[in-house]
């Protein structure tokens, strides 16, 4: 079942590893400047694909020598037309004295970054709440970034929850 919001954008019940669409597809999520994988959506991601994890583990290894920081996106195919979008927007992985892991300048310039690779291959996105999980993140001020740097680029966005 879809559910629209005034935005144009669409939740739906169901597994972002999973997208409900035609044509290539990213699905994206928010990961952490420190290099740990293990916990939350990357999770079903390593039960569909290792390749997410294992780009993931080399981009933070040489991270010296490449782009990896916050506000960073990779893309790693999955699939004949799929792509897993890598992005850069949780300092860390706890929450401390400075409030939740997300960095909401982060997601926004993810999700900037991210349009444009969605326009290049003609792809919709596909993701869960992204930075809402363990990262701490507010949907009230994630979907705002959503709309803006993805909906607002012309970039059709789907959201899917699970319970």
């Amino acid at each position: 079942m879809s559910f629209p919001t005034p935005s144009g954008l669409r939740i739906v019940r169901g597994d972002a590893t999973d997208p409900q669409a035609f044509g290539p597809k990213i699905i994206a999520y928010v990961c952490n400047d420190r290099g740990g994988w293990g916990k939350g959506f990357v999770l079903a991601l390593s039960r569909r694909w290792s390749e997410p994890e294992r780009d993931y583990r080399a981009w933070y290894r040489e991270r010296a020598r490449n782009d990896f920081a916050l506000g960073a996106v990779r893309l790693v195919p999955v699939g004949t037309g799929t792509w897993v979008a890598n992005m850069v927007a949780q300092h860390g992985v706890r929450r401390g004295s400075g409030g939740p892991p997300i960095r909401y300048e982060a997601v926004s310039a993810c999700l900037r970054a991210l349009a444009g690779h969605a326009r290049e291959l003609g792809a919709t996105v596909h993701m869960p709440r992204i930075g809402c999980g363990l990262a701490g993140g507010r949907w009230e001020r994630i979907q705002p970034l959503v709309e803006a740097g993805l909906l607002g680029r012309g970039v059709e966005v789907t959201v899917y929850d699970t319970d």
